[in-house]
């Protein structure tokens, strides 16, 4: 009995049709010119919401200047305008990337995001190597052993990991890693000997990258052992759905006639899940790795929060607390455009990997 791999599925061939190239063509020209609309709608959904809670300077200086100071402080600031006018001109700022500057610390948004912004680009990835490396293998276990108990365990562990809120297991960790067992440090990016060495000349604001460039290994390993809890925590709750999603299309093929053919032709249980089920099953997690980050981006606001993270999240919820909503406003619509950007890159990303994907 011969055991000759089965051809791929149709998922994965590219139709030979004429104009097929146009077609992609006019894919990517309409995924990013939806781009412009969806950033629209998010920044003056913020802006609106920022303004129920009045002009920015009362909200945050409010009862800390006397009257008059505090209406020419608003006169010079444009919020005595009407409603219209300051949205319009918000709307030139976002477009030329000017976010004002905030109330509490007299800094420009722009900057503070730039300051910030790394460290959190940082959390992410550690946390999206987490989320891969737990969520698909054990989605292709939960799969092969579909119906039995460590299925069973796995799709309960799955709700578990994206349904705890972010803040109580990030509690958790710390106070079971880091204060009862002690293996873990339980707050900031580094030391503050590391954080001196990787500093000193200027670096570029990833803690790694610059940890690697000193060429001392301790460096590394205490910016790694600091980045374990909170990638873990906000990690484990993307990990969740990569598993029930994997998982669920694993077993979908297992209904193809590709896959009876393999099987017909000796091809192990093993193998199918390996190379003939598995491929298929990760378009889908390509699909919503856009709406993950957006996920991740709301988690990391908790995530820094609860590990001191000093990030964008950690300076959001700074900025929360002292009432500076020009800070708030241009943190929110930055991270607004990053996301329909990274959906953009993401949704042409599946499109080349699956060519069914296509208006």
């Amino acid at each position: 009995m011969t055991t000759d791999v089965a051809d791929p599925p149709a998922a994965l061939q590219v139709p030979r049709t004429r104009g097929g190239g146009s077609t992609l063509g006019r894919y990517i020209l309409i995924r990013f010119l939806l781009i412009f609309p969806t950033v629209l709608i998010l920044v003056t959904l913020v802006f609106f919401l920022i303004r129920l809670t009045g002009d920015p300077i009362t909200a945050a200086l409010g009862g800390r200047l006397p009257a008059d100071q505090l209406a020419e402080r608003i006169h010079e600031a444009g919020y005595d305008r009407p409603i219209w006018i300051q949205y319009i001109e918000y709307l030139g700022q976002v477009f030329t990337l000017n976010f004002g500057t905030t109330l509490t610390d007299n800094q420009p948004v722009v900057q503070v995001i730039a300051t910030y912004g790394t460290a959190t680009l940082e959390l992410v990835v550690y946390a999206l190597v987490v989320a891969f490396i737990v969520g698909i293998p054990l989605g292709l276990v939960a799969a092969a052993l579909r119906d039995r108990w460590p299925d069973a365990l796995l799709r309960v562990s799955a709700i578990l990991f994206y349904a705890t809120p972010v803040f109580f297991a990030g509690m958790v960790a710390k106070l079971v890693f880091g204060v009862w067992l002690g293996w873990l440090p339980i707050s900031g990016r580094a030391n503050v000997r590391t954080e001196l060495a990787i500093g000193r000349d200027g670096g570029t604001g990833i803690y790694l990258i610059d940890a690697i460039a000193t060429g001392n290994p301790a460096y590394v390993q205490d910016v790694l052992l600091h980045a374990v809890l909170p990638a873990l925590t906000l990690g484990l709750l993307t990990a969740g759905i990569f598993l029930r999603l994997v998982r669920t299309n694993v077993i979908g093929t297992y209904n193809m006639p590709y896959i009876d053919a393999a099987r017909s032709r000796g091809v192990g249980e093993g193998r199918l899940v390996r190379t003939h089920a598995y491929r298929p099953a990760l378009i889908p997690i390509i699909t919503v790795i856009g709406l993950q980050i957006a996920l991740m981006l709301g988690g990391a606001v908790l995530t820094e929060t609860t590990f001191e993270w000093k990030g964008l999240g950690f300076q959001l919820a700074a900025y929360l607390s002292a009432r500076d909503f020009v800070a708030v406003q241009g943190i929110v619509a930055m991270i607004a455009i990053i996301v329909a950007l990274t959906n953009f890159v993401v949704d042409i990303l599946a499109a080349f990997i699956d060519p069914r994907v296509r208006y």
